[in-house]
């Protein structure tokens, strides 16, 4: 699959660059450069024609507006094709215009699935997701899916309405600095002060959205401010001093990167969600093969390498394979490509990986040495340092041999042997969640988008379906947002409406945000939603089980003993179809029923054992030499080498 740009879906205002830059490749923009001037094409609005110029006669010719007006009319010029929110007084003056737009708007049950619902769209599509709220408590119910797209880097903007600027700081009727309040969570924020100036916060917001570390930006705009009269015209000049992402790495620490991975011993190719925002895995993919070296890929990166790729080792961290865990923390050498270090992956972090040599590649400068400290560091866009560093792999195996891996991978194979993915049928006769999710990855292929909440469900997601192509795995990686999976699949599949969205989903997590299903419904959005149903928060109790001495405190949720909510009877009043799976010999064919519908949403109620828990485990705050392969059984490694 290729990306889209920002320039090819005009999700970016393009920047006028000297002949002598070379043009962006096939995933971002131009830097910015300080005083340039922008040459964007807008996107043709509904019947009209573009000039020679790219633009349409509307938009080359000034029109009198109110702020609102120009709002959607600028969103239309971006290239924005759905929008996710509710109106309410604030905001109210921007759906006036927007009724007659050609951007169409989903009207969702609760801002937080607008936010949720625009992150998964974004993640599925590479476009920027976009959401709407209205001020006070729809602009702060979207602080859970902003601060869940600044923790992933995925590229939304979210639009609020604000009380009238007279009213600002007088604490007015559904008044909230939603600016101060989102200030840490996003990449940037802009609290509009005339409607002259929304063109230009608009075009820039997308442009920072989009390009270098892709992230959430707030718009917030007061009511006047919409209602005020103002002259719209297209294409504004962006004003970003300062705003420069390196995307080309420099060439010396390439060189130096290329010199260590031909002569390191066990190294290891740590490939985070970087990858995958800047379409980087084809080169991925001929770096390791032209190496050889062993590749991980963390719950963000899931599908930016093959699952079944005789190089992949796995995912790494707390539920990672033994392989996985075991290459990185016996390393000589890693390569740490758009990842971040984070504490689910090195466990205790002054017993990572202590022998390892570190290369760290981020397009975010912030980043490297923020965790752990990076011999080589490289800024750059990771498709840009992938085929770099492929030339200079190149050139340095043309000059010597390299490094000898045999032994590595006899290590690692062995390892991969004795400590495979898997789990125990339940004893006590329950369907198993791991065979549920198993049979649905097969059933679904490769092809289908997977979509998770957080917790076991999420954990088993990522072990037992296979990710064999880029962009088919959608989570909540680093806040671990309960209720993500149905507005994020509701997302998925408006950007993707071809393929077929699964959200896996726990029955804790659905129960915060299945009001979207209504959303579905009614949209006509029929993406699919295995909930796996086993009566409990069920990494809550599984931590309870292992460290509070089987103290089950308030982690029953009813839903088996006294089946509330029947989510067969939810599903159909929320206007879905409600399918119910108790046992093995029924798995198959309920999820071949659920794939057969395709005019509907539909939930499967997988009713599996409360007891059933996500193995490898790295427990919190341990080092990842102490991995637990099962409860009480620990790998067996040569006591020389952990």
């Amino acid at each position: 699959m290729t990306r889209p740009t920002p320039e090819t879906l005009a999700h970016s205002v393009r920047r006028a660059r000297p002949a002598t830059e070379p043009a962006a490749d096939a995933d971002h923009a131009p830097a910015p450069r300080p005083g340039a001037t922008p040459a964007t094409p807008a996107v043709a609005g509904r019947g009209a024609t573009a000039g020679a110029d790219g633009r349409t006669v509307a938009e080359r010719q000034p029109a009198q507006l109110s702020g609102a007006g120009s709002l959607v009319r600028s969103l239309e010029a971006l290239g924005v094709d759905v929008v996710f929110g509710i109106p309410g007084g604030a905001i109210l003056p921007a759906y006036d215009p927007l009724y007659d737009s050609t951007v169409r708007h989903i009207l969702v049950r609760h801002e937080q699935g607008a936010g949720h619902a625009a992150t998964g769209y974004a993640q599925a599509t590479g476009k920027v997701g976009v959401c709407i709220a209205t001020s006070g408590p729809g602009a702060t119910n979207l602080v859970t899916p902003i601060a869940d797209a600044y923790m992933d880097s995925v590229a939304m903007v979210a639009i609020t309405g604000q009380v009238a600027r007279p009213s600002i700081g007088t604490d007015a009727f559904q008044e909230a600095d939603i600016q101060g309040i989102t200030l840490p969570i996003t990449k940037h924020n802009f609290l509009v002060q005339t409607a002259d100036e929304i063109p230009q916060v608009l075009a820039e917001a997308f442009h920072l959205a989009s390009t270098g570390r892709p992230g959430p930006v707030l718009v917030d705009i007061p009511k006047d401010v919409l209602q005020a009269p103002t002259t719209f015209t297209w294409p504004p000049t962006l004003d970003l001093p300062g705003y420069r992402p390196t995307l080309h790495p420099h060439g010396k620490q390439i060189r130096e990167a290329a010199r260590l991975m031909t002569s390191a011993r066990r190294p290891v190719l740590y490939v985070g969600g970087g990858v995958l925002k800047a379409g980087a895995t084809e080169g991925l993919r001929r770096l390791a093969e032209l190496t050889g070296i062993p590749v991980v890929t963390t719950l963000m990166a899931l599908g930016a390498f093959p699952d079944s790729h005789r190089q992949h080792l796995g995912m790494p961290g707390m539920h990672g394979t033994v392989a996985a865990v075991y290459g990185l923390q016996k390393s000589d050498l890693i390569v740490a490509l758009g990842a971040r270090f984070d504490d689910r992956v090195t466990g205790r972090l002054d017993s990572f990986a202590p022998d390892a040599t570190v290369v760290h590649a981020d397009i975010d400068p912030a980043e490297i040495g923020k965790n752990r400290h990076a011999d080589v560091p490289i800024v750059g866009d990771a498709r840009h340092v992938i085929d770099e560093l492929i030339a200079a792999v190149t050139a340095e195996q043309a000059a010597r041999p390299a490094a000898d891996l045999a032994d590595w991978w006899n290590q690692l194979d062995d390892l991969r042997g004795r400590y495979p993915l898997g789990y125990e049928e339940p004893a006590d006769g329950t369907l198993s969640p791991q065979y549920v999710i198993k049979r649905l990855g097969e059933i679904a292929g490769p092809d289908a988008v997977y979509v998770a909440g957080v917790g076991q469900h999420q954990m088993w997601a990522s072990q037992f379906i296979s990710y064999e192509k880029p962009y088919t795995w959608l989570n909540s990686g680093g806040l671990g947002t309960m209720g993500y999976a149905v507005p994020a699949a509701m997302g998925a599949k408006v950007g993707k409406p071809d393929t077929t969205v699964w959200a896996v989903d726990g029955d804790g997590c659905f129960q915060m945000t299945n009001q979207e299903l209504a959303t579905c419904a009614l949209e006509g959005i029929p993406i699919k939603v295995a909930v796996i149903n086993n009566g409990n928060l069920g990494m809550v109790r599984q931590w309870q089980t292992l460290f509070y001495g089987e103290r089950y405190s308030n982690t029953e949720l009813g839903t088996h003993k006294h089946r509330i909510p029947d989510f067969v009877k939810l599903a159909e009043a929320l206007g879905c179809v409600g399918l119910r799976c108790e046992n093995a010999a029924d798995v198959d064919k309920t999820i071949e029923a659920a794939m057969a519908i395709t005019d509907a949403p539909v939930v499967i109620d997988f009713v599996v054992g409360k007891d059933a828990m996500v193995w490898p485990m790295v427990a919190a705050g341990t080092s990842n030499d102490e991995i637990m392969f099962a409860r009480g059984v620990r790998p067996a490694f040569d006591e020389d080498e952990l």
